[in-house]
């Protein structure tokens, strides 16, 4: 029988884009044989300049200058700039995705990245095709202005609050649809506490003390330099892990750090491919707010501490967090000692409130929606 081919069209703009469409991609080639997931880069033959000003750009700026980004972020909500902006990446990416889509021929496309709308429906109405489009909007509860522009979307949302939202710029309620968080398939509750002495034991942590980890996603946590100083001043009793993911200047000198103050209880990984049992041997993790990485946290039962966000588009993660009592928020770094003491006076209360929202991972139930959608 000839399967019917999915096209998941992404951006390798941060994990938050690509991690949704992969989980959905091995979801479907696990439980649906009938479907053909191809996962598709959507600037795979860009000109190299879009590349380093979209995909590099986005990384530099929320490191090096995080204002300018959410100037360009509060500049779209601009109905014109936006149009404007969606219309150039359009002009450069819609000969690609036409062959994509005349080669593949498929039942079904999943758009994983705001970018990617413009060119799909230009080239689908070009060609006077008609192909089931989904919008996955990655955001949670606040979403770039970009992913709205076209109002005759499908869309799939993960929260209410986003919802009422498209509900009050004109969408029709008919083309939404709402699930939990799409999440690796690994992610879909806590470990047992004799696994996770077990991981204690494999990554050669210490069984009787707590671990905090320091994750910031694929490219590293902002600040993470001053978050280690900050930390061994006043961490004998708390075993230490960063995760620098790939940014190579955050791994050097969190090493060199370990070397000057010598921080036996400093573990340090570059990019590694077992942030699972990172984020599960740890009792609280300090993070960015990045959609999937605070989810996973959450879902994992482990106590956020988040140090850095990105206005707006981060920011209803961030109030959720901190709303419904399942983490905190740190905006000065030097308070960040005795923010973590306060987190392991009151675990407890951290840890009931997040058992009490009952997240779960969405990934299985949102597949089986757009495999029969």
């Amino acid at each position: 029988m000839k399967k019917e081919k999915y096209i998941l069209l992404y951006l390798r703009t941060g994990s938050g884009h690509l991690a949704p469409a992969k989980s959905i991609a091995d979801e479907l080639r696990k439980n649906h044989p009938g479907i053909e997931p191809l996962l598709i880069d959507g600037f795979e033959k860009a000109p190299s300049i879009l590349k380093l000003i979209i995909e590099s750009g986005y990384r530099r700026l929320q490191h090096a200058a995080k204002w300018f980004y959410e100037f360009l972020y509060a500049l779209n909500k601009i109905k014109l700039v936006a149009w404007i902006d969606a219309s150039i990446i359009s002009f450069f990416v819609r000969r690609y995705i036409r062959e994509v889509i005349e080669k593949e021929e498929p039942a079904k496309i999943l758009i994983f990245h705001f970018f990617l709308i413009k060119p799909v429906y230009d080239v689908l109405d070009k060609i006077n095709k008609n192909v089931k489009t989904f919008t996955i909007v990655t955001d949670p509860y606040t979403a770039h202005p970009l992913w709205f522009l076209r109002k005759e979307q499908n869309f799939i949302l993960f929260s209410q609050q986003l919802k009422e939202h498209c509900l009050s710029v004109g969408i029709d309620e008919s083309r939404i649809n709402v699930f939990s968080f799409i999440l690796n398939e690994k992610f879909s509750g806590s470990i047992s506490p004799v696994d996770k002495i077990r991981l204690k034991q494999q990554y050669a942590l210490p069984p009787d003390k707590n671990v905090i980890l320091i994750l910031g996603g694929g490219d590293g946590i902002p600040k993470g330099e001053k978050i280690i100083r900050t930390l061994l001043n006043d961490s004998a009793e708390y075993e230490l892990i960063i995760i620098c993911g790939k940014n190579k200047s955050l791994y050097r000198n969190a090493l060199s750090i370990k070397e000057q103050e010598g921080a036996h209880n400093l573990s340090i990984y570059g990019f590694v491919d077992f942030v699972y049992d990172l984020i599960n041997v740890s009792d609280v993790v300090i993070t960015k707010c990045g959609a999937s990485t605070f989810m996973e946290i959450v879902i994992s039962k482990k106590i956020p501490v988040v140090t850095n966000y990105i206005w707006e588009q981060e920011k209803g993660n961030k109030d959720f967090i901190v709303k419904n009592g399942m983490g905190v928020y740190v905006k000065d770094l030097n308070t960040l000692p005795s923010v973590i003491d306060e987190v392991f006076r009151n675990r407890e209360y951290y840890e009931h409130n997040i058992g009490s929202a009952q997240l779960k991972n969405g990934t299985m139930e949102t597949t089986s929606f757009l495999a029969s959608g």
